[in-house]
């Protein structure tokens, strides 16, 4: 039988964009033949929408003839309701039972950990890593933390927040230009895409950055910046066992990969495999699946790592796990290029969803005392 695969796109984030080009490369690349696809759209709003061409209907912000949908709590029946207004009040109505969600949604209410725990108290099959693994990948700060309890490399930083920034903007400074030379990072802690990251070249830049970031998160990353650093990136599948592709590397055709280098400009290039040392490879994928345990991560992740090119030294950036899936983006791309097509990766990650659930039923959530 075909299972019924509920994808879930938009979304109330700075990347609802992204996520609906993602989407559409998915929507494409499921085998009718496997699977009944379910489109559930998030507004930027964030109000849940789900019938006939939702995607279309999201590009062009125009739901008002969408059915209004959501999940309930209730384990054991994952089902997709729908709202309808019945006289003087709104019932829920079951649309269809859902097998696997497929969460194609980048950055806050998506990829954060909360879309996760909702699936959790669902009790539905999901894609992708659980609550714990997402909250941390999402937040920097608290990832590099885990890096460097797990000795793994990363750039050195510090973290501010908002209310430091504005209370005692002297200190902020005072210590950025202490911790490194500049350029410094600014980025929001709490944020993907490269969406309010600035590299800042001397203090007036680095003001800007500060509020640059603050505009999207309440806490704030400054992270030393590399002098011509190579950006490397490796895809990493797996449950229990992960493994990792061959490395990419970015070359993108501003200072760094910004949003716009990303997906609105077409100069950044894409270098697949790395140009690498053999040696240089194992370690950045050694590395990838080691950081994809550290936060026990689940079905799929992004490793991106900056490499000095004066020292050779490797550096974990971060770790994506829900990475792109627009048509140009790494993560398909590294597993092409390692031997797993497009349509096949999507049919493993929807795999591995299913035996996530199943190795998750298998644990007692209520203790009875015997006798």
């Amino acid at each position: 039988m075909k299972k019924r695969v509920g994808v879930i796109f938009g979304g109330r984030s700075g990347e609802h964009e992204v996520s609906l080009r993602s989407a559409r490369s998915v929507l494409q690349a499921l085998d009718p033949q496997k699977y009944d696809v379910i489109q559930i759209g998030i507004t930027l709003e964030g109000e849940w929408v789900t019938g006939e061409n939702v995607l279309e209907a999201l590009e062009r912000h125009q739901t008002e003839h969408l059915k209004r949908a959501c999940l309930l709590p209730e384990p054991g029946h994952p089902h997709l309701y729908v709202r309808e207004i019945q006289g003087d009040h709104i019932a829920l109505k079951p649309y269809t039972d859902l097998d696997v969600v497929f969460p194609v949604l980048h950055g806050t209410f998506g990829e954060d950990g909360t879309l996760q725990g909702l699936l959790e108290l669902a009790g539905v099959a999901y894609v992708g890593a659980g609550v714990t693994a997402s909250a941390l990948g999402m937040d920097k700060a608290l990832f590099k933390q885990i890096m460097q309890a797990h000795h793994l490399p990363v750039v050195e930083y510090l973290v501010f927040t908002r209310a430091e920034i504005e209370n005692d903007r002297t200190h902020v400074i005072e210590a950025a230009e202490a911790l490194a030379p500049y350029p410094l990072f600014t980025k929001p802690v709490n944020l993907g895409s490269s969406v309010g990251i600035t590299k800042c070249h001397n203090r007036a830049e680095l003001v800007e950055g500060l509020e640059e970031a603050a505009r999207y998160d309440r806490r704030i990353l400054i992270e030393r910046g590399i002098d011509r650093a190579r950006e490397i990136e490796v895809s990493v599948l797996g449950n229990e066992q992960p493994i990792a592709s061959v490395p990419g590397e970015v070359v993108p055709d501003e200072e760094f990969y910004s949003y716009a280098s990303k997906y609105l400009n077409s100069g950044t290039q894409l270098l697949i495999p790395a140009p690498l040392p053999e040696t240089l490879s194992q370690e950045v994928r050694r590395l990838a699946v080691a950081a994809y345990r550290a936060v026990d991560c689940a079905g799929m992740a992004r490793v991106d790592f900056l490499l000095d090119p004066q020292t050779q030294r490797v550096y974990i950036s971060e770790i994506n796990t829900l990475p792109g899936f627009t048509e140009i983006s790494m993560y398909p791309k590294l597993w092409e290029a390692s031997g797993l097509p497009y349509s096949q990766l999507l049919d493993r990650l929807i795999t591995l969803a299913l035996e996530r659930k199943a190795e998750r039923d298998r644990t007692q959530y209520v203790y009875r005392r015997e006798g």
